[in-house]
């Protein structure tokens, strides 16, 4: 804070990009934290090149949280609910792949345009999509995004009950090393019995 009480210039520009980053990543359907902030960044009229003004993802993710509350409350709670509902029955079908749901139906952010993000790691990836395949599920192969060193084999899009999916395939030994949030079926299952309760209680 300055002498006056304000906050400095660069934490309220902070503050500005991620708001606006956050409600672009509400209502336009925006997935990626960084795209997201960078945009809002040029609309605001302030350089990419600062990046001490760029807030983290954090920061975003507060005010994405902060947004939804406010105005998104019960559409993504419903929302929130059938993506997770449907993981589960996805996750059971992928069972032998061992499935890990990750993204923003794990961590509570899904907006009404995200996918459920899963990921897989078969003994080969093209089981997996034999068995999508065998199964007559629809699928495309989507660009796969370098992120060394744990970069997938295969990115997979479909759908399951009107719900966008994204399953990301790795090989297997790269289970054990992954770091980001995910969850295993039993926790899936868990959150979704939670939900439940608190519905029940209200």
């Amino acid at each position: 804070m300055t002498e006056y009480g304000f906050p400095p210039r660069g934490a309220q520009r902070r503050r500005e990009i991620a708001a606006l980053a956050a409600r672009m990543m509400a209502e336009d359907g925006i997935d990626d934290f960084g795209f997201a902030k960078r945009k809002a960044a040029r609309q605001l009229g302030i350089s990419e090149g600062a990046s001490a003004s760029l807030p983290t993802n954090a920061e975003i993710e507060t005010e994405l949280r902060r947004w939804q509350t406010l105005y998104q409350a019960r559409e993504l709670a419903e929302r929130l609910a059938d993506m997770r509902q449907a993981a589960a029955e996805l996750m059971r079908l992928l069972d032998k792949f061992r499935p890990y749901l990750t993204g923003s139906a794990l961590d509570g952010t899904a907006g009404r345009y995200a996918e459920i993000e899963i990921e897989l790691f078969p003994e080969s990836a093209k089981d997996v999509e034999i068995f999508l395949l065998d199964a007559a599920f629809l699928f495309e192969h989507r660009e796969v995004r370098k992120t060394p060193p744990d970069t997938p084999e295969a990115v997979l899009a479909l759908e399951w009950k009107d719900i966008p999916v994204r399953l990301s395939i790795y090989p297997a030994p790269v289970e054990r090393h992954r770091r980001q949030p995910r969850a295993r079926l039993a926790q899936v299952e868990a959150l979704i019995a939670a939900s439940s309760l608190c519905e029940n209680i209200t």
